[in-house]
């Protein structure tokens, strides 16, 4: 079974999908993780992220591995290293929705994607799960809440992983990626039309998942 939870950054996809995959002991697979991978890859070998070319020949000779951990959160490897921690500071943020807009990455890594959803039942988060990676998937989810709602928390996270970043600064960047996300002309952001919509502006994280696990099962 696929289960596919889309929607935009600091919805809080990624918290609800941990705790679903766990629930409901499937893989879980953060898609945007691939993408800063990438990212981070690219800002390292000081490859231009605005050369698409080189940035798609970078993509073709990259691997990207995902792997649970026991309590259910993922280790994410770039080459063979674990960046679960380099990925989520601030300059792959700032640069990540710029990597991911490109065509020929975006081919490479969902053909990633595809693969790593035939090893079995999972949860895949993202902005293009049920649009594109996996239109046919069993479950569809589209995550939202309230712009202000969605900055708190990313600034809450960040700051849980010891980042120096200021509430403003999020705001900006989360304003950037809504737009980049859901203007891009490849896989924008956008809900399936047979996705459910859950707002999660007022709801509790276990609220969600309750909602999620009683109309997965």
């Amino acid at each position: 079974m696929i289960v596919a939870i889309d929607g935009p950054a600091g919805a809080g996809k990624s918290t609800v999908a941990k705790i679903l995959a766990k629930r409901l002991d499937f893989l879980y697979i953060d898609t945007g993780a691939m993408y800063r991978a990438l990212t981070l890859k690219a800002l390292d070998n000081n490859v231009d992220i605005y050369d698409e070319r080189k940035i798609n020949d970078l993509a073709l000779k990259t691997i990207i591995d995902l792997r649970s951990n026991p309590d259910g959160s993922l280790s994410i490897f770039l080459d063979g290293k674990d960046v679960s921690l380099e990925i989520r500071r601030p300059r792959i943020t700032q640069y990540v929705s710029d990597v991911s807009k490109i065509k020929g990455v975006r081919q490479v890594l969902v053909k990633m994607q595809r693969e790593l959803g035939k090893k079995g039942d999972c949860v895949l988060e993202g902005r293009d799960i049920g649009t594109v990676v996996f239109p046919n998937a069993e479950k569809k989810f589209f995550i939202d809440a309230s712009a202000e709602v969605r900055v708190n928390r990313r600034f809450k996270e960040l700051k849980g992983l010891n980042q120096n970043v200021a509430e403003v600064d999020v705001a900006k960047d989360l304003s950037n990626r809504d737009k980049i996300d859901s203007t891009r002309e490849v896989s924008p952001l956008r809900k399936a039309e047979d996705a459910i919509y859950i707002d999660t502006t007022e709801l509790s994280i276990e609220g969600v998942v309750e909602k999620m696990l009683e109309l997965c099962k």
